[in-house]
C-alpha cells in the first residue's frame, strides 16, 4: 500500500477515495483525500479523508467512534482515484445507515468465496494436518458420500427446534458440498448460472 503512485496533481491536490466493505463488497461512501490524508490513513490504518468544507482533516469516526478500519487500498488504471477497502465499526453514514447511499450492509455471503478458495488451496497445496486435504485425499466417492451423510442429518435436526444444531449441521453441509464441487473441478459460479438461468424462464 505504501507504493501507490497516486498523480495528486492531475485533480488539483485531491483524489476520490471509493470505500467498500472489505467483507461485503457492499460501497460504503466516497470521500476525497491529499497526500497527508493519505499518509495519515496508511500510519494509523484508519480511514481518514480531507474535509473540502472544513479545510481540514478528518478521520471517519472521530467523533461517533464508528470508525473505517483500512485493509486494503488500490489505485486505478489512471493513478487518481483510490479503492479503499476497510471493515466498518458501526453504522457508515451520519444518518445512521450502514452506507451513505442508504443501502444495508449485512450480508456474509462473501465469505463463502473466501472459503471456495481456501479449499482449492488445500486441494492443490494438501497437508497431513488439514481436514479438507485428507478429504480430497480420500476420493470423490467418500467426499459425495460426506456430503450424503451431512444432507441426512440436516434433515433430522430440521424436525427439531434447536437451532444450534441446525445451523452446524447447515454449515456442515454448506461446507462439503463446497468440497464436492472442487473435487468434482466444477466452481460454484457454475451452479450460480444454472439458478440465473432458471430464474429467468
Amino acid at each position: 500500500m505504501n507504493n501507490l503512485k497516486i498523480d495528486f496533481e492531475k485533480v488539483n491536490g485531491l483524489v476520490p477515495a471509493i470505500i467498500q466493505d472489505v467483507d461485503s463488497n457492499v460501497v460504503l461512501m466516497l470521500g476525497y483525500m491529499n497526500q497527508e490524508a493519505l499518509d495519515v490513513t496508511l500510519e494509523t490504518k484508519h480511514v481518514t479523508f480531507y474535509s473540502r468544507t472544513k479545510q481540514r482533516l478528518w478521520t471517519k469516526g472521530e467523533t461517533s467512534g464508528n470508525f473505517l478500519m483500512v485493509e486494503h487500498i488500490t489505485l486505478d488504471c489512471d493513478n487518481d482515484t483510490l479503492l479503499v477497502k476497510a471493515k466498518p465499526i458501526g453504522p457508515v453514514c451520519h444518518t445512521g445507515d450502514d452506507t451513505c447511499f442508504g443501502e444495508t450492509n449485512n450480508t456474509k455471503t462473501l465469505f463463502i468465496d473466501h472459503l471456495r478458495h481456501i479449499i482449492k488451496d488445500r486441494k492443490n497445496n494438501p497437508s497431513d494436518q488439514s481436514y479438507t486435504a485428507s478429504l480430497f485425499a480420500k476420493g470423490i466417492n467418500k467426499i459425495a458420500q460426506k456430503v450424503g451423510e451431512e444432507a441426512v442429518e440436516i434433515v433430522i435436526e430440521a424436525k427439531d427446534d434447536n437451532k444450534d444444531l441446525f445451523m452446524g449441521e447447515a454449515a456442515d453441509l454448506l461446507f462439503h458440498y463446497l468440497v464436492l464441487l472442487e473435487a468434482k473441478g466444477y466452481e460454484l459460479d457454475e451452479v450460480m448460472d444454472v439458478l440465473i438461468t432458471r430464474h429467468q424462464k
